[in-house]
Parts: structure tokens; C-alpha cells; sequence
């Protein structure tokens, strides 16, 4: 493991396509370190999300004997926000740039790493939600109204281009449709579903709901998936609390399905199996 200089962000080097990053999980909150003040910044943290990451990354190494990269930011939310642009991230504040930027580095560092041995691979930004329906939002970096979208328009719009998965839509042009990457019976929300977590979208919840608030992604996704180029994807979790974040038997429970999901995954879309 390596950090900054501080010892606020932590990277566990891997050797899987796989990259965890835990941006909103910490709770540390030094009194010397400027607290985030600008208009709307966000300082809740996402509780739980810290050590749910430390749970996938475990249980990744027991299941596949290979080690997932791993990104975690230690400090509070009211601190640092590695999930937005630097002047929100940080709140202006410059004594915070360079973990903002460290954060980053780390993960530009994995993505480097999974494309050097392994050519293609998956980043998973792990978050929690305080929305109060029970199933996982995904985040594509595609918005709830392109998803309300008939397969044929969400195809012709281009989305999935600039979306956090645009190499695996470009790698599958001609034998998988945007829709199904991501709503048919491979995409990570069916394979969520089927490992006991209901996610959107996914076959059975296409698209959100008109009334209902979803999060199709932030910066982490934006910056780091492949709509900017690259061949390493981003696809961002928002998982609710009651039953999956709200106790360590149900941290374990989850972590163990995003393992056996991204697995999965990762055999089907990028040709791995450890």
C-alpha cells in the first residue's frame, strides 16, 4: 500500500483489470485541515463505504487469489470530496489540492497498470445513497431521461459514446446494442439482480422512474471511465442503507455480490477469469 504524504488516500496496487475507488467513505476530520465551504457543496459522507471497500477488496483476493486495485479517501466528506471538480472538491481551499490530486493520481495510476497487463478493465465507484427505495443505482455518466428512451433511440442518440462504458460499447458495435450493455441480461444490474441486490437499470427497471431522484454518475465516472478515451470503464454503485450498509453482516453480505458481480462481469465483457 501507498499513500500521500499525509497518509489521507490510500492505494493498494493490484494485478486484476479491477479498480475500487471509495471516495466519499472517510471520517477523518483534522481541525488543521480547512473545512469545505462553498455554495452547495455537499459534506455528508456516505457511511459505511469505507470499510465496504476494504470488504470487496478482501474477499476479490480470497475468491480469485489476485488483488483489485483499491483508491480510498480517509478524510470526511466535509474535507475533501475527490467526487468533484478540484474548486468544489476542495472547497478553494489550496492546503487540500494536492490530496484532491493525489486521489486522482492513484487512480490514473491503476487505470495505466490494468491497461498495461491487462489491456482492457473495469473501475467501480463505490458510494451509498440516502435514497429510501430499496435497489442499487448505477451510474453510466447517462442521464435517467436518455434511459427513459426506447433501445432504439438510447442506440441513435450516441449516449453510450460518452458514457463511462464507451470502450466496451465500442469493442461490442455490431454484437451488443447500448441497451443491452445496459439493461439486458449481461449488464451489471441483471447480474447484481441476480446475486440478490434489484438495481436500476437492469431488465427488470429499465430506466428510473420519473419521480424518483437518480444518480447517473459523477466525476470519478466522467474522468476516469472511457467516455474521455481509455480502455479501462467506470461505472458508478449508489447502494441504499436499511439491509445492505446499516451492519457489518450486511456490509459482508453485499460486498461478497459485488465480488461475485464483478467477477462475472469481467468474464463476460473483458475476457477474465483469474
Amino acid at each position: 500500500m501507498t499513500t500521500d504524504p499525509g497518509g489521507w488516500v490510500e492505494y493498494t496496487v493490484g494485478d486484476a483489470p479491477l479498480v475500487i475507488s471509495a471516495p466519499h467513505g472517510g471520517s477523518l476530520a483534522p481541525a488543521f485541515l480547512p473545512t469545505r465551504n462553498c455554495a452547495g457543496c455537499i459534506t455528508g459522507g456516505d457511511d459505511a463505504i469505507e470499510e465496504l471497500a476494504r470488504r470487496v477488496a478482501t474477499e476479490f483476493r480470497t475468491r480469485t487469489g489476485r488483488h483489485a486495485h483499491v483508491v480510498i479517501n480517509k478524510l470526511a466528506r466535509s474535507k475533501l470530496d475527490p467526487n468533484r471538480e478540484v474548486l468544489e472538491g476542495t472547497g478553494g481551499n489550496s492546503v487540500t489540492v494536492p490530496i484532491w490530486e493525489a486521489y486522482h493520481a492513484f487512480l490514473d495510476t491503476a487505470r495505466s497498470r490494468v491497461v498495461r497487463t491487462h489491456r482492457r478493465g473495469l473501475l467501480l465507484d463505490l458510494h451509498g445513497t440516502v435514497h429510501p427505495w430499496p435497489r442499487l443505482e448505477l451510474g453510466y455518466v447517462i442521464s435517467a431521461a436518455s434511459l427513459r428512451q426506447s433501445d432504439a433511440a438510447l442506440e441513435a442518440s450516441g449516449a453510450i459514446g460518452r458514457s463511462g462504458i464507451a470502450r466496451l460499447a465500442a469493442d461490442n458495435e455490431g454484437h451488443l446494442s447500448p441497451a443491452t450493455l445496459l439493461r439486458g441480461p449481461t449488464s451489471l444490474g441483471a447480474i447484481l439482480a441476480r446475486n440478490g441486490y434489484a438495481a436500476v437499470p437492469s431488465p427488470d427497471l429499465p430506466a428510473p422512474p420519473e419521480d424518483e431522484l437518480y444518480y447517473d454518475g459523477g466525476y470519478i465516472t466522467d474522468r476516469h471511465g472511457s467516455g474521455r478515451g481509455g480502455a479501462v470503464d467506470a461505472i458508478q454503485t449508489e447502494a441504499w442503507k436499511t439491509g445492505v450498509r446499516d451492519s457489518p453482516a450486511n456490509l459482508d453480505r453485499y460486498a461478497a455480490a459485488l465480488v461475485s458481480t464483478a467477477i462475472e462481469y469481467l468474464r463476460v465483457h473483458y475476457g477474465w477469469t483469474p
